[in-house]
């Protein structure tokens, strides 16, 4: 049998790395839960980071052609109107993490810095969408608000794969089509960082 070259080898851990950046379980190629670890935004985009890594790596023919002073994204977030009309909205109520994973595809590049649903969901949490009550077990971190579930926001009771009940929020095609909508308000807070988005809503 063949033994698989470094290239080879970095090129399916990379694959590895970006099914798990889009929460895809990576042996099995279907969607992880929301709750799951690899879709909190801090992981995501660290696994995001190390796959661009991986690809410059790929790109420079092995480790010793990569240039570390390279900056990773070179761009912000952005997709033309062209772009946003080709979502594939679902009738099926989607996660937002999802909705993040198919509106960075559909970005394409590798250059520009991803998406990530947290901006998303400060976004829906802004205008009242959303709203963010104190933490408590089997809760998520927000849930719609009674006046706004019109939108097509509810949440749902499930279990997880450890048998751990949660609260997932789903987003139905008519909350999809508003996120589009709203798509240049939300890269313009993906442009903030985690601390500066909060900072908005005190």
């Amino acid at each position: 049998m063949r033994k698989a070259t470094e290239l080879e080898i970095i090129a399916h851990a990379k694959g590895y790395l970006d099914k798990l950046a889009n929460g895809i379980n990576p042996l099995t190629n279907k969607a992880l839960e929301e709750h799951e670890i690899v879709n909190n935004v801090r992981i995501s985009r660290c696994l995001f980071f190390v796959s661009d890594v991986l690809r410059q790596v790929i790109e420079k023919g092995g480790l010793q052609g990569l240039k570390s002073s390279r900056s990773v994204y070179t761009e912000p977030f952005h997709l033309t109107q062209e772009q946003r009309t080709r979502f594939p909205y679902s009738k099926s109520p989607m996660y937002i993490s999802a909705i993040a994973k198919q509106l960075n595809e559909l970005a394409g590049s590798s250059e520009m810095k991803p998406l990530s649903h947290a901006a998303i969901s400060d976004f829906m949490e802004w205008p009242g969408y959303l709203c963010q009550p104190a933490a408590a077990a089997g809760q998520p971190k927000r849930v719609p608000t009674e006046s706004r579930q019109a939108l097509g926001i509810r949440t749902e009771r499930r279990v997880g794969q450890h048998g751990v009940p949660y609260q997932a929020t789903l987003y139905s095609e008519s909350a999809q089509r508003f996120i589009v909508a709203h798509l240049d308000e939300i890269e313009q807070l993906n442009l903030l960082s985690q601390a500066e988005r909060a900072q908005l809503f005190r």
